[in-house]
């Protein structure tokens, strides 16, 4: 019997652990596939820190709960059913009054439940206030440093982890009331297993070898209870990661396919704003008011005005990135919310002001634009952008490692690898946010002779800062928070003299 409790036990301990890790695997893969489908809204509202507290830290203790509760209710369940037949046989009053303390035992607890599952949800808060906070500020350690605001972060970071400690505090004070009231209720059983056998025993109606026997049972009995009262506090830390990973994965996002969408196969004739409204949800104000405007097939439209009046919101409505609150954007006279989003946001060309680099090789960060290209299509890539020369110079070439988010390349690099993403997908739409902003006055002619060589023949929308970067453009739209009050070629705008060529003869004067 030993030599099978070996093998049980090892089967147990070993096969158990490997079912839990792959219920975590599934389940944060499912996870992860369904974060990725969220709109960005959910990304404004919430934190990274937190957001990833969710993927890898509350998986692991619903882990725990999916192999260990139901383990410990079975096993437990049968000891205490063997246990109860076995004092029935001796004395099925005896074990009546035993039972009413074991009842009162199992009420305690479960009354105790409420107040437990608060407690391990204010942890989960804490938790991932505690994970944004490093998150955020390991982030921007050289932000800290520059300010030599070391201090201030560590005084934040103290503020959170003590509310992470206090969290766990009143979590661990409900457990005290909890184990020490279990305690107190146990120890009143064996109480009643003294009283209430010594008299069976003095009045006859036990011998005190069954009294004996009783004594034991009871002792075995409240180790499988102990087992069960105790998986309750898994339960409560398992089921609390449990309720946000279900509420995560019930999130219905608001942008998605319909039902039967129409798929990008060519270059659109054309691109066409019609009474667009839109505003943030977490925003007041309205940022587009009754906007339209037509883009040709080839034509390279520009879109230049003061800051917060639509201008990058406009390059995030035609991918999808946001849905329009009222009015419609059409390709080709359909509706964008008609295509298939993967098709649509796949034929479009998006290089945006703030460039992100992944960690990784100059080679991966390329290949994001397209990753089933080889070697030879990333290099003519980083040629157009005029970025191979440099990463030539590099020990390691393409395969250098360029640190978390790029940190070993200068703002003007990061943005020629952005680029070179651009020129590797070659989409038929180009969106360009400010894409030359971050370089220096050679770099950008360099790029810009690039750019202006992947639009031709391409829709193209540029978002600009540096006027003269838009010269060449087939329109030029000027948004103020009125709308578009001048639109048409640069020479036309120049020789209005108005709003635009104010801005221009400003930026020829710096």
């Amino acid at each position: 019997l030993y030599v099978v409790r070996l093998f049980l036990n090892y089967i147990v301990n070993y096969y158990g652990h490997v079912m839990g890790t792959r219920i975590e695997r599934d389940m944060r893969v499912d996870l992860f596939k369904k974060i990725q489908t969220l709109d960005s809204d959910y990304f404004d509202d919430h934190k990274t820190g937190s957001i990833m507290s969710h993927i890898v830290g509350h998986l692991r203790d619903i882990s725990e709960m999916s192999h260990h509760v139901p383990e410990n209710i079975l096993v437990s369940t049968i000891y205490i059913i063997v246990f109860y037949f076995i004092l029935f046989g001796i004395h099925p009053l005896f074990t009546g009054i035993i039972s009413i303390f074991i009842i009162l035992l199992i009420v305690f607890s479960a009354t105790r439940r409420r107040a437990m599952m608060k407690a391990s949800r204010k942890t989960r808060k804490t938790h991932e206030e505690i994970n944004s906070e490093v998150e955020n500020s390991i982030g921007g350690i050289r932000l800290t440093k520059a300010f030599t605001n070391e201090e201030f972060e560590i005084k934040k970071f103290t503020r959170v982890t003590e509310q992470y400690q206090e969290s766990f505090g009143d979590f661990y004070k409900q457990m005290g009331i909890f184990s020490s009231g279990t305690n107190f209720f146990i120890d009143l059983l064996y109480l009643a297993v003294l009283t209430f056998g010594g008299y069976f025993v003095y009045q006859g109606e036990m011998s005190f070898g069954e009294y004996t026997a009783v004594f034991l049972y009871v002792g075995f009995l409240i180790q499988p209870i102990r087992t069960l009262i105790g998986t309750f506090e898994q339960i409560q830390k398992g089921w609390s990661g449990y309720e946000k990973f279900y509420n995560t994965m019930m999130i219905d996002p608001k942008i998605h396919n319909p039902e039967s969408p129409i798929y990008f196969e060519k270059s659109p004739e054309t691109i066409e704003f019609r009474n667009v409204s839109f505003q943030y949800e977490s925003s007041r104000s309205t940022v587009l008011n009754n906007f339209n405007v037509m883009i040709g097939k080839g034509k390279k439209v520009a879109l230049v005005g003061e800051t917060g009046v639509g201008k990058s919101t406009i390059s995030k409505l035609i991918p999808r990135f946001y849905d329009v609150n009222d009015g419609e954007i059409l390709i080709d006279g359909n509706n964008v919310k008609d295509y298939d989003v993967y098709s649509l946001r796949s034929n479009i060309g998006h290089v945006q002001q703030d460039v992100y680099i992944f960690y990784g090789t100059i080679q991966d960060n390329i290949l994001y634009g397209r990753p089933d290209a080889d070697l030879d299509e990333v290099i003519e890539a980083a040629k157009k952008a005029n970025i191979h020369n440099f990463i030539m110079t590099l020990d390691d070439g393409y395969e250098t490692m360029v640190g978390e988010r790029g940190v070993k390349l200068s703002g003007g690099q990061k943005q020629r690898v952005s680029i070179a993403r651009v020129f590797l997908k070659n989409p038929p739409v180009l969106i360009l946010d400010e894409a030359t902003s971050s370089l220096d006055n050679v770099t950008e002619k360099m790029i810009q002779k690039a750019l202006d060589e992947l639009s031709e023949g391409r829709t193209t929308l540029v978002i600009a800062h540096r006027l003269s970067t838009i010269s060449n453009a087939d329109e030029i739209l000027v948004l103020t928070e009125k709308g578009i009050t001048e639109r048409g070629t640069h020479k036309e705008l120049i020789q209005s003299n108005g709003y635009y060529a104010e801005l221009y003869n400003a930026s020829l004067e710096i």
